[in-house]
C-alpha cells in the first residue's frame, strides 16, 4: 500500500488525512504539499499502518514546528518522541 493524501474540509484549518505508509519518497511529497497549504495545519495518521525512520524523523520536526499530529498509533507516537529528544539534543 502506498501513502494517499486527503484533505478534509475546515474553515478553521487544513487537515491532511494521511492513509497507508510514510516512506522516504513520501517524506519530500509531504514537504512540498505543506509549503502549498495555509496554515494552521494538522495531519490525522489514524489510518497510518507503517512508517520509516525519515518519516518518524519528518513527523517529529513537523510537530516541533507547530504542525499538529492526530490519531498516531502508539509505535509512532513513541518513535517521534524519541525522534523530538535527539532532535532537540543537536541543536
Amino acid at each position: 500500500m502506498v501513502l494517499r493524501i486527503e484533505q478534509v474540509p475546515s474553515d478553521a484549518e487544513t487537515v491532511l488525512m494521511l492513509i497507508g505508509r510514510i516512506t522516504s519518497p513520501d517524506v519530500q511529497q509531504l514537504k512540498a504539499l505543506l509549503a502549498e497549504v495555509p496554515n494552521p495545519v494538522a495531519l490525522d495518521l489514524q489510518q497510518v499502518r507503517l512508517v520509516d525512520l525519515d518519516a518518524a524523523h519528518f513527523l517529529a520536526a513537523a510537530e516541533r514546528r507547530g504542525i499538529e499530529l492526530r490519531h498516531l498509533p502508539q509505535y509512532v507516537r513513541e518513535w517521534v518522541f524519541l525522534e523530538k529528544a535527539r532532535l532537540a539534543e543537536a541543536e
